[in-house]
């Protein structure tokens, strides 16, 4: 039985994390109408919390007793965390759903490029021309100067540079750090953002269907924490981050169906593309393995 690669481990992992998000991201934006933006995210975090801190003692691992070191990357990581979701969901709330993901779609760049320069990772100009190309379709989305492009646009741009801050920050964690205690603290840190800025807002009555909407996203939310903290913890930075253009599929296929938000050429146009690159990339891995698994080491 032929053995999965760490690079394809942490790209189906990614797809399961973006996937995760993006609905995520759906429940909260269908919240929009009918409770402030920190109310939601108060009241989805303290239920994330209970859920992680429940799955936290059933794995065994709370453990708080780590190197000083790894504090300070969880703590880092938790920033970034807390400054994406500030602001990519005041983003969302004000925009198409497609197009915030569209902006994020940035990110596989970001994160590919910042692990070059900071991690020392290789990154091989097949992969480079791939996101570049996909960088391409990106900014086809983004249509800049165009009708969809507001001052909201830049809070999502901001966000793809706390996020990118938050993958490096799992990237130089030691493997003994949990997973699940990573997503713990992160959800305590999104939380505190809710709970501080829920001070300065009128909170709304919740109805049942809203009380659903935020349990759906709560659940969501945990899987997509848990997943994208091991797809960054698995292969390289730059083979894995391309497959975040997964929540871009995700995201025009929700706001086609759930916000009646249809894209224009131009967008379909870069989606195509950017969905191309990540399927190059995925080939060329392939094409790695077969040379790898065939070499006469490995024969011999």
């Amino acid at each position: 039985m032929a053995v999965m690669s760490d690079n394809i481990r942490g790209a189906l992992l990614m797809v399961g994390g973006m996937c995760a998000f993006t609905v995520n991201d759906a429940f909260m934006k269908s919240l929009s109408g009918d409770i402030p933006l920190f109310q939601a995210v108060l009241l989805r975090g303290i239920f994330a919390i209970i859920c992680l801190t429940i799955m936290c003692r059933v794995m065994d691992q709370l453990h708080f007793n780590l190197p000083r070191r790894d504090w300070g990357l969880i703590m880092l990581r938790t920033l970034g965390e807390v400054g994406g979701t500030y602001f990519f969901l005041t983003a969302l709330f004000h925009m198409p759903i497609a197009n915030v993901s569209a902006i994020l779609q940035a990110l596989p760049l970001a994160v590919s490029l910042a692990a070059t320069l900071f991690l020392g990772e290789a990154l091989g100009w097949r992969r480079f021309a791939a996101i570049a190309i996909g960088f391409v379709g990106v900014v086809l989305i983004i249509q800049p100067g165009g009708t969809d492009f507001s001052s909201y646009s830049i809070y999502a741009l901001i966000a793809v540079a706390c996020i990118t801050l938050r993958d490096l920050a799992v990237r130089r964690m030691s493997v003994q750090v949990p997973v699940v205690f990573v997503a713990l603290i992160a959800a305590i840190g999104v939380t505190a953002l809710g709970a501080i800025g829920s001070l300065f807002i009128t909170w709304q009555p919740m109805s049942a269907t809203s009380a659903m909407q935020i349990g759906s996203a709560t659940i969501c939310l945990i899987f997509g924490y848990i997943f994208s903290v091991s797809a960054m913890r698995s292969g390289e930075i730059s083979f894995v981050a391309p497959f975040r253009y997964t929540s871009l599929l995700v995201a025009l296929i929700l706001g086609m169906a759930v916000f009646d938000e249809w894209p224009n050429v131009l967008t379909v146009l870069g989606a195509s593309i950017v969905v191309a690159t990540g399927l190059f990339t995925l080939w060329r891995e392939r094409r790695l393995r077969i040379r790898h698994n065939l070499s006469p080491d490995r024969i011999r």
